[in-house]
């Protein structure tokens, strides 16, 4: 009876922290996502001339919003990418 209630326990553990990593990789999968848009529409729409080279798109994957808007500035002042 004690071992069933131990796994039971467990399983409740599990599930809890689940949700939370699931909740968490949300969050950053949009973040990246609206990163990603961000540069492909400065790129389409704004001209901005920005290569989508491996580690440009990595900052803005990584990064997100805040990535994206890195690239941009980096670009701008011609410091990188």
């Amino acid at each position: 009876m004690a071992f069933e209630i131990l796994i039971l326990f467990i399983v409740i553990l599990a599930v809890i922290a689940a949700y939370y990593i699931l909740k968490t990789g949300t969050r950053f999968i949009v973040n990246t996502v609206l990163g990603l848009i961000i540069l492909a529409v400065s790129n389409i729409f704004f001209n901005a001339g920005i290569a989508y080279t491996i580690p440009a798109l990595l900052v803005c994957a990584l990064g997100g919003v805040p990535g994206a808007i890195l690239v941009l500035v980096l670009h701008f002042f011609k410091i990188a990418f």
